[in-house]
């Protein structure tokens, strides 16, 4: 078509123009041959080379295209406008033409656009609506070093349409920094470009500074703006830091401007731009402007040292901020935005020391992200096996159940695992599957202007300042009165109450409701948090002594405490929408209150069954419970077989195997049966240890509990019949021969054994009864001989061997010589071989004769 012809030859011309004074021309002609035989090809490119803005454009003239359209991938909406803005400007055209972008809830593009680039979840969404991409040959994956959840996810997703049904789709993965090993786990051809990178003077403190960021990286910056020239860019951890620097920095002589992801789209522009006046320019940004953007001027950055990522706890569920070390790619990538139109100056805020301590680099999302969003999305490409697909790094199986079962509770996933058709309408919307479910709960209820709101505040910063207490319907009263235009003083933070409402607006468009200024009730806003947050429903634990009000038991078990004093402590329910990740007892910062008369349409009647470990019994009712809350009890008059033998097998778990009794019998037939499975490993022979025992209880000990409820009905079991039943046929025939539990000695005597499983089976016999006895006796089918403990007539030991025969040669006199004069009623004879094997003293030998 036209359009794409002249799009393809602008596109040319300013690849011949201008491409030729960037790095990465040297190295377009081998991206071009590697496309057109390859579906795969990976491009490492250090910052500033030019992959981003001057080899996209480059490409839109290749044959193999056919006059398709490039996806251009970008990590994030700044990089994104921001790179479509280069690329526009290359062609000499506004963005919207042949070059467009896509990001959530914005987009300008239009029927000319060849040229596309894309947040990874816009390509996630377009995947799931066309997986052929029609009308797209290639996609681009930039600044893929980053290995976002998306991003692997994309790259999982475009491997299987090549494999399935667009042989002819090419994919382009460009990075700055390389995992070396990358290339050969894809399978493709790697190209390389080397750069040409200004030199940059790096510069450490002579020790690690103590005390605030933000003030460290004020009084860097005033070093800088006196001792260097050019712009600067310093990194700091998140948006409260940067508003206290760019606060200590008043009055510098230099235009200070922040940077980072939330930032409206104006406020961004401007800190990429020179300052109009001509005058020098700081720019104080996030982790953002690590890669991909471009700030004009800049010759110096100062690394505070610090970046902050959100980290998932399975165990929780919850995902929180951390802030943390750097990772040293990270920090190489920031020093590199100091060299890239000239030589340049990085102040790194930590000693050079420490360096080689921080981390190498940071681990891919995959592995540590909460997966809910990511396993609702194959849900619906119909692979709920994440396995099903070629990753990278495979998300961990844990965290895909942990993902799992949140979505059956929002009602996304059906108990087989596939997408329900609430899931479906959940994906309609761009943001977490939990408030996507509010936002769609809300409107089918009537309340699709509060949902809006509610789901704007929980993704927002908070608008109120510290101390405001930690209920969002104070927020979402505050986000109304803002909107209203009543904006007196304490009504809340200007700029994010802006930026909220902007998104509050964009979810009224698309549930298609009218804003709401009226007072919020506080119970709706508790609903429409529970909706999202099923989990952390929570109820009033009654006060104890030496602590108050406001500590709740949440549905997931979990325990939570308001701060002291918050005006919710009194509510006898909440629904919690943002805590702190803690184990036992986490801190609440955002809830709202709950009519507990509400969770009973959730909560379901369950029989319970638990051991009283005090009273030392079963306690068995009827509960209705909403996960791990109890509302209301019943007694349960018959108690269900299976769920009485889950609680005392609980119950000895608990306490330990000491609470059942084992008999002489039992203990032995128990060593006896370990002793087997040491000696012929091959023969099946069970475990029946400790571990095992108690890890099998329910199978073996399950039969025996009929009928038990208490301590002492445990310590009567019948555990030799319940062990007895776990030998097959035929091991149970094979023993009492391979083990028997006694032998007969010389003398007549069934001599009862000892067995001990990492030991041979002890023998303790008279020494008198084994007169004549050659060959020391043995069990297990004559392999293990046993150990004698020989016993004097009092019945001590007084030799344990495994060599009869040795013993009777040369030991045996040494005994004799000891033992006839304190015993000399019993025989001593000078040759052992040969007497009579006797229990009997010598005076009853003779009145008996041989005992046999």
């Amino acid at each position: 078509m036209p359009p794409a012809r002249s799009a393809s030859s602008s596109a040319s011309i300013w690849a011949v123009t201008s491409a030729a004074d960037l790095p990465i021309s040297e190295v377009i002609p081998a991206v071009r041959s590697a496309l057109r035989t390859q579906p795969l090809v990976v491009l490492q490119a250090p910052p500033g080379a030019g992959k981003s803005t001057a080899l996209p454009l480059a490409l839109l003239g290749e044959p193999w295209l056919a006059g398709q359209s490039v996806l251009l991938l970008q990590p994030r909406r700044v990089a994104a406008r921001a790179v479509a803005a280069r690329l526009a400007e290359g062609l000499s055209e506004e963005v919207g033409g042949a070059v467009g972008y896509r990001v959530r809830f914005e987009s300008r593009v239009s029927a000319r656009t060849r040229l596309e680039v894309v947040t990874e979840g816009i390509l996630t969404r377009r995947l799931q609506r066309d997986p052929e991409l029609t009308g797209v040959g290639l996609v681009i994956l930039d600044e893929f070093h980053e290995r976002s959840l998306n991003a692997d996810l994309a790259l999982a997703l475009l491997r299987e349409v090549q494999g399935a049904l667009r042989e002819d789709l090419r994919v382009l993965v460009m990075s700055a920094t390389l995992d070396p090993a990358l290339p050969g786990r894809l399978g493709a051809p790697l190209i390389e470009s080397q750069g040409r990178a200004f030199p940059v003077d790096v510069r450490y403190l002579p020790a690690d500074p103590v005390g605030r960021v933000e003030q460290q990286v004020a009084g860097a910056v005033r070093t800088a703006l006196a001792r260097d020239e050019g712009d600067i860019l310093a990194f700091l951890p998140g948006v409260r830091e940067i508003r206290a620097a760019q606060a200590a920095l008043a009055g510098v002589g230099a235009l200070v401007l922040p940077l980072y992801g939330d930032l409206p789209v104006r406020g961004q522009r401007r800190a990429l731009m020179p300052d109009p006046a001509g005058g020098r320019k700081v720019v104080l940004a996030t982790s953002i402007a690590e890669t991909s953007l471009t700030i004009q001027g800049v010759r110096v950055v100062i690394d505070g040292g610090l970046s902050r990522t959100q980290r998932f706890d399975p165990a929780t569920g919850l995902t929180r901020m951390e802030t943390g070390r750097v990772t040293r790619d990270a920090a190489d990538q920031r020093a590199g935005r100091a060299g890239r139109t000239a030589p340049g100056v990085a102040y790194r805020l930590w000693s050079e020391r420490t360096q080689p301590l921080l981390p190498s680099a940071r681990p891919p999302e995959i592995l540590e992200a909460d997966l809910a969003p990511l396993t609702l999305e194959l849900a619906q490409w119909g692979a709920p096996d994440p396995g099903a697909l070629a990753w990278l790094d495979a998300p961990p199986p844990h965290r895909v159940e942990a993902a799992r079962t949140l979505l059956r509770q929002l009602g996304a996933l059906d108990p087989q695992g596939r997408v329900s058709a609430e899931g479906t309408r959940l994906l309609d919307f761009p943001t977490h599957p939990r408030l996507a479910h509010l936002l769609t709960g809300g409107a089918a209820q009537g309340q699709g202007a509060l949902a809006a709101d509610v789901a704007a505040l929980l993704e927002e910063r908070d608008p109120l300042p510290p101390g405001s207490g930690t209920d969002l319907t104070d927020r979402v009263a505050a986000l109304r009165a803002w909107r209203a235009g009543h904006r007196g003083p304490g009504g809340g933070d200007a700029a994010a109450l802006e930026r909220t409402e902007r998104l509050s607006r964009q979810w009224r468009g698309l549930l298609g409701v009218r804003p709401d200024e009226t007072v919020p009730d506080p119970h709706a806003v508790g609903a429409l948090v529970a909706r999202a947050y099923p989990e952390r429903v929570a109820l009033a634990r009654p006060a104890v002594s030496g602590l108050g009000r406001g500590r709740f038991l949440l549905a997931g078990g979990q325990g939570a405490a308001l701060p002291e004093g918050d005006p919710l402590a009194g509510a006898p329910a909440l629904a919690v929408a943002h805590m702190d990740a803690a184990q036992a007892e986490g801190r609440v910062f955002l809830a709202a209150p709950l009519d507990p008369d509400s969770l009973q349409t959730q909560a379901t009647w369950m029989d319970a069954v638990r051991w009283d470990a005090r009273a030392g019994h079963l306690v068995a009712q009827q509960e209705r419970r909403l996960g791990a809350l109890v509302l209301e009890t019943r007694p349960l008059g018959q108690v269900p077989a299976e769920l009485r033998v889950a609680a005392l097998a609980g119950a000895v778990r608990a306490e330990g195997l000491h609470l059942l009794t084992f008999p002489l019998e039992a203990a032995q037939w128990r060593a006896r049966v370990m002793s087997l499975r040491r000696w012929r490993p091959d023969d099946g022979w069970p475990d029946v240890s400790d571990t095992a025992l108690l890890a099998t209880l329910e199978d073996w000990l399950g039969p025996a509990l009929a009928g038990a409820r208490t301590r002492d009905d445990l310590a009567r079991v019948a555990v030799l019949g319940a062990l007895q039943a776990l030998l097959p046929w035929p091991l149970s025939q094979q023993l009492d021969e391979l083990a028997p539990t006694h032998l007969t000695v010389p003398s007549g005597s069934r001599v009862r054994l000892d067995y001990r499983p990492d030991e041979p089976p002890i023998l303790a016999v008279k020494l008198q009864e084994l007169f004549g006895l050659a060959d020391t006796p043995a069990v297990n089918g004559g392999r293990t001989p046993v150990l004698l403990h020989l016993l004097s007539p009092a019945g001590r030991p007084v030799q344990v061997t495994q060599d009869l025969r040795s013993f009777w040669n040369s030991s045996y006199f040494e005994v004799r010589k000891d033992l006839r004069g304190r015993y000399p009623k019993h025989p001593w004879p000078d040759d052992p071989w040969t007497h009579v094997a006797t229990r009997l003293t010598k005076a009853r030998l003779g009145k008996t004769g041989p005992d046999r």
